[in-house]
């Protein structure tokens, strides 16, 4: 398949290019070898972005909930019919393996389609009554979302930010990763072929000034960001200049505790999940494997035999289960860590090194032995390593588990169910598991607390921040004033 598109950016319901912004070469990460060139945003292909969406916004949203939600149910349809094309360009954008991407990516944007597809017409308010008077109250439209993407999933993410979006009447103009930008388009075009009026739903591309630009334009009133804490709160101080809704989705060094009672093999499983799918590069990962002391040398023995699992290659190869990272850059931070691991202490139970094959592989690396205060357990690391920590008991785990500026996810493996929900309920974190880890279901909600992220997204709390509620005091007798 081709993977240079028609044009940089989507907007108005067609594809628009201006060769005046700079280049952006899409490097595949298997490779390293350039696949398709686009151009970044000018401000005129931002203002008529913007312009787009503002002018669609009115119409769609006289639109009823049900015409909306067919519009978005109709294009998870057709993701879903595409899913192997989909799938494909997802692992050209991302180097993540097909095996991944032909069941978490497309997929999982076509179930959010879905879901809020169905949930539109269900979008009310209510009445209240107060004897005779009573109020009611109208959901309403924000009005211009702005929604900024990472480069870990680059559709899902257009489609977590767009549904909901849309779903209450909002219109949309999505800025995928400057590192991914290929999947945003194949949405927008989606979008339009299952019905949505033009400017409805636009992408257009950039880096970082494009996104400032879009944050800080006064005819937008929501921004939604998944990215990292620093972005984070900038893109928080900007929206708040301008009073502007938004919706953070940011880091984490989450938790995943593994006390001695735990089925060995499932939670193995739990700690590849939170910590090499993707190749690391997730943001609610696990990488803060805290083991009771117990069973440590037998997790770290089966983790290290189940890791022999790997499968490293051609990410187009269906067979193929680990990718490469999704840049240089981001290959050179991760062994950074690893250095960093290893002077600091840590033992190196398998893996830290790169892998003798083009493209940015790196092998997924375990450090054993490691103490809180080690710069692998205390910072972000988004590649395949995983450190592993001791303790002795459950008040202790919970203290440390907890003992972070981050809080986006956490989870627990043991048998012992009273004690499952306990921690559960224990940790500081806004996404939890039990005996599960990264289940990421468009029907719960996912999101921070503490620097990892201010809103939620997916479930039916995502439409308390698409929307707001107007209050309408109906009085049915006379007025009485004082004078």
């Amino acid at each position: 398949m081709s993977t240079q598109p028609t044009a940089s950016h989507f907007i108005n319901g067609a594809y628009v290019e201006d060769k005046a912004g700079e280049e952006i070469p899409v490097i595949y990460p298997a490779t390293g070898e350039v696949i398709a060139a686009l151009h970044a945003a000018t401000p005129a292909i931002v203002d008529q972005a913007v312009a787009a969406a503002k002018a669609a916004q009115k119409e769609w949203a006289g639109w009823t909930g049900t015409e909306r939600g067919r519009v978005l149910r109709r294009a998870a349809d057709i993701m879903r019919a595409r899913n192997h094309d989909l799938s494909v360009l997802e692992t050209f954008d991302t180097g993540k393996p097909y095996q991944e991407t032909s069941v978490a990516d497309a997929t999982s944007g076509a179930d959010a389609l879905e879901y809020f597809g169905g949930l539109a017409a269900a979008i009310t308010g209510e009445h209240i009554q107060l004897g005779d008077d009573f109020v009611y109250t109208r959901r309403e439209p924000l009005g211009v979302c702005v929604g900024i993407g990472a480069w870990n999933y680059p559709t899902q993410i257009a489609c977590w930010k767009g549904a909901p979006a849309l779903a209450c009447g909002n219109t949309m103009v999505f800025k995928p990763s400057e590192t991914t930008p290929l999947c945003a388009l194949k949405v927008a075009e989606i979008m339009i072929e299952a019905g949505a009026p033009a400017g409805v739903y636009n992408v257009i591309q950039g880096y970082g000034a494009v996104g400032a630009s879009l944050i800080t334009d006064p005819r937008v009133d929501k921004v939604s960001l998944t990215g990292s804490v620093p972005t984070g709160k900038k893109v928080y101080a900007a929206a708040a200049e301008g009073v502007r809704h938004v919706t953070m989705e940011l880091g984490g060094k989450s938790p995943l505790v593994i006390f001695d009672d735990a089925d060995l093999e499932n939670a193995v499983s739990g700690a590849i999940l939170g910590n090499f799918y993707s190749s690391g590069q997730v943001c609610s990962n696990g990488t803060r494997v805290f083991v009771q002391a117990g069973i440590k040398e037998a997790f770290l023995a089966r983790l290290t035999e189940r890791l022999k699992g790997v499968k490293m290659g051609d990410p187009q190869d269906p067979d193929v289960n680990f990718g490469p990272m999704v840049s240089e850059r981001q290959r050179d931070i991760v062994e950074g860590f690893i250095t960093k691991g290893q002077e600091e202490g840590a033992r190196l139970v398998t893996g830290g090194n790169r892998v003798d094959k083009p493209g940015f592989y790196l092998e997924p690396t375990v450090f054993a032995d490691v103490s809180d205060d080690m710069t692998i357990a205390t910072d972000e690391i988004f590649g395949p390593v995983m450190s592993v920590l001791d303790f002795e008991t459950e008040e202790d785990v919970l203290r440390r588990a907890n003992a972070t500026d981050f809080g986006l996810a956490a989870g627990v493996f043991t048998a012992d169910l009273t004690r499952a929900h306990r921690v559960a309920a224990g940790f500081e974190a806004g996404t939890c598991y039990i005996n599960t880890y990264n289940d990421a279901p468009v029907e719960a909600p996912f999101g921070g607390t503490k620097q990892s992220g201010v809103g939620r997204e997916n479930s039916k709390a995502a439409i308390e921040h698409y929307s707001q509620i107007k209050g309408v005091y109906v009085r049915m007798g006379d007025l009485e004033a004082p004078f």
